[in-house]
C-alpha cells in the first residue's frame, strides 16, 4: 500500500495510521502523530474512516526512510508515535492498524487504494470488534526439589565411596611403606614408593561407571524436564485457546545473556473484552497448577489478527 518514492520536494503526502468504523472526530484531537507540521485527522472512505496525517514527502523518501531504519532511537520514536495514535483510536472504536509508514500521494489516492480493500477491512473489523489481543508466555518450571535432593544424595554417596576406597588404598600403602622403611638396603624400596604413589592417584574401583551413571542420569532428568515443560506449554495453550476467539503461536524468544529460564510458549490470543477478568483468573490457576512461570500481557490492539491489509 505504501507509495514512497525518491522525490525530495516539499510536496505533501498522506500518512495513514489505521482504518476504523464510526470514529468520533474528537478522538484524534490532541494526538501528535509522526509530525509536528500538521494535526492527526480523519478521512471518510464511505462506510469506513481512515486516520491520517499530512506529512512532508521529503521526510519519507526511500533514502530518508532507510536512514531512519538504521537509527534505533529514531525508529523507536516513530514506532511509538504510530502506536500511540492507533491505540487512542482503538480504545474508542473497532480499528484495523496499518503498517508503520503507510503513505499515499494525496487524499484521492488514499480513497482509491483503501477503497479497493474495503471488503477486507470490513471483515477484519467484524472479527476484532469488542476484542483485544493478549500475550501469554510460558517458561519451563525449575527442577523439582525431589530431583535435586536425589541428585545431591547420589553425588554425596559417590563422593563417600571414592573417599572410602582412597582411604583403604592409602592405609595399605602406608603399611607397605613402613615395612620397607625397616630395611634401608632393600632394593625394592624405591619401586615400592612408586607403587604407593601410583596407588594413591589410581581412581576407586567403579568410579568411572559411577561417573557415567551420573551423566546418564543428568541427561535423563533434562529430557524429562523438557518433555514436562512442553506438556505444560501445550496444556496452557489449549486452555487459554479455548477461552479465546482466535490464537497464534509465535516463535519463542531467545534467552537473554545470563537468563536461566527457558521459554516454551510464546502465543497471542484474541479475547472478548468481557472475558478479560476470566483470562486473568485462568492464568493464575494455571500458574498454581503447573508451577511454571506464566506471563500475561495486554490488552493490546489486535495487530496479530487483522490479516494482511
Amino acid at each position: 500500500m505504501t507509495e514512497r518514492g525518491p522525490e525530495t520536494s516539499d510536496a505533501d503526502t498522506i500518512y495513514v495510521f489505521a482504518v476504523c468504523r464510526d470514529p468520533d472526530p474528537t478522538d484524534v484531537v490532541g494526538l501528535t502523530g509522526v509530525s509536528d507540521d500538521s494535526a492527526v485527522s480523519t478521512l471518510s472512505l464511505g462506510t469506513l474512516t481512515a486516520i491520517v496525517q499530512t506529512v512532508r514527502a521529503a521526510d519519507f523518501t526511500d533514502e530518508a526512510w532507510q536512514a531512519r531504519l538504521s537509527d534505533q532511537r529514531e525508529l523507536e520514536r516513530y514506532a511509538r508515535a504510530h502506536h500511540d495514535v492507533v491505540s487512542a483510536v482503538a480504545a474508542r472504536c473497532p480499528t484495523v492498524p496499518l503498517p508503520m509508514a503507510t503513505l499515499y500521494h494525496g487524499e484521492r489516492r488514499v480513497r482509491e487504494a483503501l477503497g479497493e480493500e474495503a471488503d477486507r477491512f470490513r471483515a477484519a473489523l467484524r472479527r476484532i470488534a469488542h476484542h483485544a489481543e493478549w500475550g501469554v508466555k510460558v517458561y519451563a518450571p525449575p527442577s523439582t526439589r525431589v530431583d535435586r535432593d536425589a541428585r545431591d544424595g547420589r553425588d554425596a554417596r559417590d563422593g563417600r565411596d571414592a573417599r572410602d576406597g582412597r582411604d583403604e588404598r592409602e592405609g595399605r600403602s602406608d603399611r607397605l611403606e613402613r615395612d620397607r622403611r625397616d630395611d634401608p638396603h632393600d632394593p625394592e624400596r624405591a619401586p615400592a614408593r612408586q607403587v604407593a604413589s601410583a596407588d594413591r592417584t589410581r581412581p576407586a574401583p567403579g568410579a568411572g561407571l559411577a561417573y557415567l551413571n551420573r551423566k546418564r542420569g543428568a541427561q535423563e532428568r533434562r529430557e524429562r524436564g523438557q518433555n514436562e515443560a512442553l506438556r505444560i506449554a501445550e496444556a496452557v495453550d489449549a486452555e487459554v485457546g479455548g477461552l479465546a476467539k482466535a490464537s497464534r503461536r509465535l516463535r519463542p524468544q531467545p534467552q537473554a545473556a545470563g537468563e536461566r529460564r527457558v521459554q516454551v510458549l510464546n502465543a497471542t490470543y484474541l479475547v472478548a473484552e468481557h472475558r478479560a477478568e476470566e483470562l486473568a483468573r485462568l492464568t493464575r490457576t494455571l500458574r498454581e497448577r503447573t508451577g511454571a512461570r506464566i506471563e500475561l500481557s495486554g490488552p493490546w490492539v489486535p495487530y496479530s489478527f487483522v490479516g494482511e491489509v
